[in-house]
């Protein structure tokens, strides 16, 4: 007996050893295959520049963190009327906007491939005001990346004990350090958050694979669903058309890591990775798709390819394990996910540890999701300084490459947030991806300009239809956004979008705004330390915002003329932009761009008081015949 007894013990611990070997051995692997930015990395590409591994951690991780709540905001919409047997509706119309607008994001890449994304898409072939309104959309959007995300973080922590029904100021205090985390982590510098988030990212992927197979597993031997619950049947076919369209709307979340990856083009070495140098080795017959892969846009590409597939396969796999197991958020207490991992791990020995692992690691990837909007955030602020937007005394890039005041900025209205929701992720949800879909569009209508005007015959036709489809569907989602969640508070979002876009034409207008061509080349050359085509970009885009803005001016002048009042216009006309081709191509004797040769001749040909002053005759030489 002593013995049988002794050899039970010995095996009860063997198990539990089991999945503590498992989980040790994911985390090394993870940390192995993590980038890491050398000294040298950065003397050949620049500091902050960073490869595909880091690309996928700083700009993916918010995509592919929703796997934790995208479904179970999905499956509640239609669950408690009963009609979860309909989700691969819903399914279907994420899956097919996901491959639309990542495509649409991939074909971008190689038109603006020195970053910048909607913003500089818009400003190109849409003009300057649609541009200002994307720029303010987008900087709300990443706001409440940043708030959803750690709120989140938050619900899978306190669903671990049970204890998501306290008191609302400790999902906010929660809430807020979570923010100062991922804020001091992102201020440390890209490489430094690339490694980190890169190692919590893959061993999230592989705790998923083993779930998805546990669940297989307990799927075949039998593993009984959950209790069914009474739900109250949708009145109407069209209420139940509604909540089909409301599941469709919540279900398609964080697809801004599409505009995040474009616009933080800037961020990426300008090499090809890895896998490109070896199929050009090994594979030199696919030149076409290793052409596509190169450089810095095909490592943006490389990323995004991800998009295209991931968020569809990944909601239609817990959307059919929800089914099977009749789970759902709010079931035993747990979100979705988390009722999932518990089955899914219970088929290994002493698989809780695992569960408790998994859980815990949604907590920290969904405040790391916040990084994705911080890298974009420092993208976007820079140019709104250089372009009159933003107050000059936001740009400062450290020594590792950072816009620190802009990351700083958004944590605290972040937190802000936060308190004024109360802590309650269901309060922010709302307003979180809907403005990301203003831009989609924008990028779909601007690439449709391009390919009307650059191609031709069955290429134009074609490339047209796809563009106009694209912006379709974007326009139908972005309104969708809004019907889907009304009853939370939806139509806030038309109020807000409204109040940014005017405020921002406020700001421009007014003397912060105004930016002549000393102060814009101080502040992308010396202050953002961006040279080259990036920095030939932003210059065109910070003068063409000033003749728009000189244009508003006049036009608010004659506007109080038709009253009786007059009041000219106090700066003089700014600089002509030109053309965006000009901008980009422009070379002149020493490298020099337009605005460095408009400056010299500015220089040269300064006013001075009293006039230019006289030349006086210089003492003849008596050696030189007169």
């Amino acid at each position: 007996m002593a013995r049988a007894y002794c050899c039970r013990a010995l095996i009860d611990k063997l198990y539990m050893v089991i999945p503590i070997l498992l989980l040790v051995g994911i985390i090394f692997i993870a940390y192995k295959a993590a980038p890491r930015e050398s000294k040298e990395h950065a003397l050949v590409h620049g500091a902050g520049q960073v490869g595909l591994g880091a690309a996928v951690a700083l700009f993916g991780v918010d995509y592919f963190t929703s796997f934790y709540y995208a479904t179970g905001e999905l499956m509640s919409a239609l669950h408690p009327y009963g009609l979860q047997h309909y989700a691969f509706v819903p399914v279907a119309v994420i899956f097919i906007a996901n491959f639309v607008f990542g495509a649409l994001y991939m074909f971008s890449l190689g038109i603006f491939n020195e970053g910048g994304g909607s913003f500089t898409a818009a400003m190109r072939y849409l003009g300057p005001a649609l541009s200002l309104v994307v720029a303010v959309v987008l900087i709300q959007d990443y706001v409440f990346t940043i708030v959803v995300s750690t709120l989140s973080g938050v619900d899978q922590l306190l669903s671990l004990g049970g204890a998501a029904n306290i008191e609302w100021i400790w999902h906010f205090l929660i809430g807020a350090v979570l923010v100062a985390v991922t804020w001091f982590v992102t201020i440390r510098g890209r490489g430094e958050s690339a490694q980190l988030v890169f190692t919590f990212l893959a061993v999230f992927i592989m705790l998923t694979v083993v779930m998805f197979v546990g669940l297989g597993v307990a799927q075949s031997n039998g593993v009984p669903p959950a209790a069914s619950e009474a739900v109250a049947e949708p009145s109407t076919i069209a209420n139940a058309l509604y909540h089909m369209l409301t599941a469709s709307m919540k279900g398609l979340v964080a697809l801004s890591g599409l505009e995040a990856m474009s616009n933080g083009l800037q961020f990426l070495i300008d090499d090809d990775a890895a896998f490109v140098k070896w199929g050009r080795k090994k594979l030199p017959k696919l030149e076409g798709l290793w052409k596509f892969y190169s450089g810095k846009s095909g490592i943006g590409r490389a990323v995004q390819t991800s998009f295209l597939f991931y968020g569809g396969l990944t909601t239609l796999l817990l959307t059919v394990f929800s089914l099977a197991f009749n789970v759902f958020d709010g079931t035993a207490g747990r979100s979705l996910v988390g009722n999932l991992a518990f089955i899914g791990f219970s088929v290994i020995p002493e698989g809780q540890i695992l569960f408790w692992a998994y859980q815990i690691l949604a907590v920290i990837l969904l405040s790391f999701a916040s990084m994705t909007a911080y890298q974009d955030l420092q993208s976007m602020a820079w140019r709104n300084v250089a372009i009159g937007e933003i107050p000059e005394v936001v740009v400062y890039r450290n020594p590792s490459g950072t816009f620190t005041r802009p990351v700083t900025a958004a944590a605290i209205a972040a937190v802000v947030i936060q308190f004024l929701v109360q802590g309650r992720t269901t309060l922010a949800v709302p307003y979180y991806g809907v403005g990301v879909f203003l831009p989609i569009l924008a990028m779909a209508l601007a690439i449709r300009q391009h390919i009307k005007q650059h191609y031709l015959g069955k290429k134009r036709f074609w490339g047209m239809a796809g563009a106009t489809f694209a912006a379709a569907l974007a326009g139908f989602v972005f309104i969708g956004q809004i019907v889907g969640k009304w009853e939370e508070g939806g139509w806030v979002v038309l109020i807000s979008l409204t109040l940014l876009v005017l405020m921002a034409h406020a700001i421009l207008i007014s003397p912060l705004g105004f930016r002549n061509a000393k102060s814009i080349h101080r502040i992308i050359r010396d202050k953002s330390r961006v040279q080259g085509p990036m920095g030939n970009i932003v210059e065109w885009q910070s003068l063409r915002t000033q003749e728009y803005r000189y244009n508003l001016l006049v036009l608010i002048s004659r506007f109080w003329e038709l009253f009786g009042v007059r009041r000219p216009v106090r700066y003089e006309k700014p600089l002509t932009a030109g053309e965006y081709d000009e901008a980009m191509h422009f070379e002149s004797g020493g490298g020099k761009t337009l605005l460095d040769q408009y400056l010299e001749q500015s220089t040269d040909a300064a006013p001075q008081v009293g006039g230019k002053p006289m030349e006086v005759a210089g003492t003849p030489d008596p050696d030189v015949h007169q």
